[in-house]
């Protein structure tokens, strides 16, 4: 009790003084994975960001990633391999306080695998986990669970004693993640592969300098059957006071059937669950139908917000019921607080997949053969500018990006909605020349003025080997909002390139860089965050055996610890934040 209490006046401390600090403090380029080490792989892995911004104390951020830290070595066993060391956390957390000019990673008290760095040569006995220091968020292993990423982040209000929402009660930070069962002993915690696990903080300060009691253990919201795999999950809390809902929590999800059994994971469903009291209870929806055939593909990629008045919508991309085997970006909403949802319809497409079919991962790729899956490029990311934390200066403007087009020309496009999403501009590529789409996310302004977009691209073309570089970069664009919609994008940074041969899926057998990038924004300034390989190293070694996965040849599978430099594999998160250029 009285650490707890000294900590708590820390936090109370801390808080105060991050308040304070001046609100041009922002950081263009900064490595958000900040406690990462640069080598071994896979511990120096990290993709899939998001961030999220507390709308009622603005200076304050939260991000999350895929994160190996407490993986262990390639050298522990055969040295070739480079697995996911089963039981062990991969959900990184990671905080600022002065408005993204700093970030810190929190080490709290967990299983970790991280000390398995073994010796050259395949004589290591297995690795066993041991408790220690994690760099994920905690109490999973406790829970006889597994933190397994696709992390989403969301702040919203904290409810009093009686249930009720308020900001002057404090801010309770949503952390959402895949999640498993863990294997010790022998006790099933929930049906399936995998579902969908969400904690929570209401003292930010604590939770930041490493203290697993500042988070509620993990809740399991989604529905399961003994085949289910629940997958690329995201949260929301509805931030506006303005809204009858506010303070609600919605997550939306994809749900797979047989994916662990079958090639074909089907049928898969959109669902969302709909809390209404802080994440302590939770009730699941369908979102459209889950039929999966030569008809009709059901939407995924999910993204979820609200606007001022308690309307939330869902997103993602499918094909229409209607029928027609063209992807469009399709939207669903609910004007009861999630207690029922309309039918999906078409808001902007058709879409198209950008990627070629790779061979080396039986999924599609558009940087080149063994690169980076791109599956879900096309799927929508969305804001709404719903005046947060008050709703009193909302025009509830719905912002929309994504990326589609051709292996040649992956475009990033931009459409919105100024009437609630009835009806949307027509889709306009929004690129910098000579970019390749790769993933985007766009965010806007709580009073509906200035709208920031982020993505990842390739500068490269696509090519049918490994030997030449695939050069990624990250990109945050601006655009000012006039009586007429958002304006003309600027280019407000560009980060440094890097080769994404660099970056490996623990099977090595190709690139990984995940499945999107994130931003938000207030009223002062924008936040990104992406995915980046400029201090990953390539490793000709590898490249060679991956193609020679595709081409029948019989190169030797490398050992990444003795064939590669040090930092292959190290990819990172690097983000920024930006003022306002025309405020």
């Amino acid at each position: 009790m009285v650490r707890r209490t000294a900590l708590l006046l820390v936090s109370t401390a801390l808080f105060v003084l991050s308040t304070a600090l001046p609100a041009a403090a922002f950081n263009p380029d900064t490595r958000v994975t900040i406690g990462s080490p640069t080598s071994p792989f896979s511990q120096n892995k990290q993709n899939e960001p998001a961030v999220a911004i507390d709308a009622n104390h603005p200076n304050i951020l939260a991000a999350g990633a895929n994160e190996n830290i407490d993986m262990e070595a390639c050298n522990a066993g055969d040295d070739t391999t480079c697995p996911f060391t089963p039981d062990i956390g991969s959900s990184g957390v990671y905080f600022s306080f002065d408005s993204g000019t700093t970030w810190t990673q929190p080490a709290y008290t967990g299983l970790t695998a991280r000390g398995c760095l073994g010796v050259a040569g395949n004589t290591d006995p297995p690795c066993t986990p041991t408790v220690g220091s994690i760099g994920t968020v905690p109490n999973y292993y406790e829970s006889g669970l597994v933190s397994d990423g696709d992390p989403a982040v969301a702040f919203g209000p904290t409810p009093d004693e009686n249930g009720g929402f308020s900001w002057d009660n404090g801010e309770r930070l949503y952390y959402a993640n895949l999640t498993s069962n863990s294997s010790g002993g022998g006790v099933e915690t929930f049906r399936g592969f995998e579902g969908i696990g969400v904690s929570s903080t209401d003292d930010l300060v604590a939770a930041a300098s490493g203290d697993n009691g500042a988070w509620t253990s993990p809740k399991i919201v989604s529905h399961q059957s003994s085949t289910t795999f629940s997958d690329k999950e995201q949260i929301w809390a509805d931030n506006a006071s303005s809204s009858p809902f506010f303070g609600t929590v919605y997550v939306c999800w994809a749900a797979f059937q047989g994916q662990e059994l079958s090639p074909n994971a089907a049928p898969a469903g959109l669902k969302v669950a709909v809390s209404h009291d802080g994440g302590t209870t939770w009730k699941q929806h369908p979102i459209g139908s889950a039929a999966n055939n030569g008809q009709k593909n059901p939407l995924d990629g999910c993204t979820v917000r609200t606007d001022s008045e308690g309307t939330a919508y869902v997103f993602g991309v499918g094909t229409r019921s209607q029928g027609g085997h063209q992807p469009f970006e399709l939207m669903s909403k609910s004007t009861n607080g999630g207690t029922s949802w309309s039918s999906p319809v078409a808001v902007a497409g058709p879409v198209s997949q950008p990627g070629v079919f790779d061979p080396a991962q039986g999924r599609p790729t558009v940087d080149s053969v063994a690169g980076a899956r791109s599956d879900l490029a096309p799927a929508p990311s969305v804001d709404i500018a719903n005046g947060a934390p008050t709703g009193t200066d909302a025009t509830d403007r719905i912002v929309m990006s994504y990326v589609s087009g051709t292996l040649a020309q992956p475009h990033v496009y931009f459409t919105e909605s100024a009437d609630h999403g009835t009806t949307w501009s027509a889709p306009r590529a929004i690129e910098t020349s000579g970019d390749r789409g790769f993933y985007s996310a766009p965010a806007i302004s709580p009073n509906g003025t200035d709208v920031y977009v982020v993505y990842n691209a390739f500068t490269t073309p696509y090519h049918d080997n490994t030997s030449s570089p695939n050069m990624l970069v990250g990109v945050v664009k601006h655009a000012d909002v006039g009586g007429s919609g958002t304006g003309a994008f600027s280019e407000l940074h560009r980060g440094a390139p890097g080769d994404a041969r660099g970056s490996s899926a623990n099977a090595l057998s190709a690139e990984f860089l995940g499945d999107y990038v994130y931003a938000a924004a207030t009223r002062t300034y924008g936040a990104a965050v992406w995915n980046d390989a400029r201090n990953a190293a390539d490793c000709p070694a590898i490249d060679a055996w991956r193609e020679s996965l595709i081409t029948g040849g019989t190169v030797a599978r490398p050992a990444p610890q003795q064939d590669c430099q040090p930092k292959f594999g190290n990819s990172d998160i690097f983000g920024g934040t930006y003022a306002d250029p025309t405020p």
